[in-house]
């Protein structure tokens, strides 16, 4: 079960490993890009490709219809990846149990967003983790856990596409397990647990009051989506990549590192709109490396500068 990308390579994987699914559930075809044609999820392409049949698309996974749907197909076991909250009555169908694929080291950042989270709060380190499903969310007891290192300018698209095939390997290990009957599991302790609720575009707005590393980290955390932004005389500007600015003696900061250029200007003052974009924070400043206004493309910030009036002094946000 799983509709995004993020899914399909869990999907290919088991397919490749021997374990082909009986049965796929994914959302249904929505309009979907800018011309808004009815297409298929990621998900349903990919089973589509191989050959798989059935693949259920519930409007309401919540129904007694969906349920009875799955309860048709005996399933051995269930994995869910990226998929919709499931109701006991569908995912207590497995006779072997029903897991599922989350993207954080659980019980750290249990919600829709862990990948934003984790980088907006400057983890160093994040991974993925299977568990049984049971009622509460994100709750289950632990089947496996991977690591992987973020970097330090990394955006969570850039995780996201790494996570996704370190997902599709422990996805097949954990099937393997369940099949010989070699799974030992763990309780989460709850009182390690963080939230990472899904974050929206009204969330995005850039605090240049703040370290100018938190900063950086709010950026890249929610690119490529929603997007962070600011506002510059009511137009709202995207920015999608940044770093911490160099010294202000021309020295460069350790990469990735809380130390950054001496801002002589007030929170969300341009400080530079030349051959570099950067702008002033809270403690330090960061350079805005790619940026889109409204109806354009997403631009390098010198090509950004040389279509979009912004200049040494003017302030961003507020």
């Amino acid at each position: 079960m799983g509709t995004p990308e993020f899914a399909v390579p869990s999907l290919e994987a088991l397919i490749d490993a021997g374990y082909g699914p009986d049965a796929v559930v994914t959302g249904p075809d929505r309009p979907r890009g800018r011309g808004q044609e009815v297409t298929p999820t990621p998900v349903k392409k990919a089973a589509t490709e191989a050959g798989i049949n059935p693949i259920l698309q519930p409007e309401d996974v919540k129904s007694d219809a969906f349920a009875d749907d799955i309860a048709a197909l005996e399933p051995d076991v269930i994995v869910v990846v990226a998929y919709k909250i499931l109701p006991p009555k569908v995912y207590e169908q497995a006779a072997k149990g029903a897991f599922n694929l989350h993207g954080s080291l659980l019980p750290k950042y249990r919600g829709a967003a862990p990948i934003n989270w984790a980088i907006i709060n400057g983890e160093t380190t994040t991974g993925v983790t299977t568990f049984f499903l049971q009622k509460k969310v994100d709750t289950g007891n632990v089947i496996l856990k991977k690591e992987m290192d973020i970097g330090p300018n990394e955006t969570a698209g850039e995780v996201h596409d790494r996570m996704m095939h370190l997902g599709a390997e422990t996805v097949v290990e954990t099937v393997c397990r369940i099949e010989a009957g070699d799974v030992e599991t763990h309780a989460q302790d709850d009182t390690e647990a963080t939230p990472a609720p899904k974050i929206h575009t009204e969330d995005g707005e850039i605090a240049w009051e703040d370290a100018a590393a938190d900063v950086h980290n709010f950026i890249r955390g929610l690119s490529p989506y929603p997007g962070a932004w600011t506002t510059h005389d009511g137009t709202r500007l995207k920015v999608y990549r940044s770093r911490p600015a160099r010294n202000a003696d021309g020295g460069s900061a350790e990469e990735g590192s809380a130390e950054g250029r001496s801002a002589d200007g007030a929170p969300g003052e341009v400080l530079e709109a030349g051959d570099r974009l950067v702008i002033a924070c809270g403690d330090g400043a960061v350079e805005l490396t790619r940026i889109q206004q409204p109806g354009r493309k997403r631009l390098p910030a010198t090509d950004f500068l040389n279509g979009y009036p912004l200049e040494t002094g003017d302030r961003l946000g507020g």
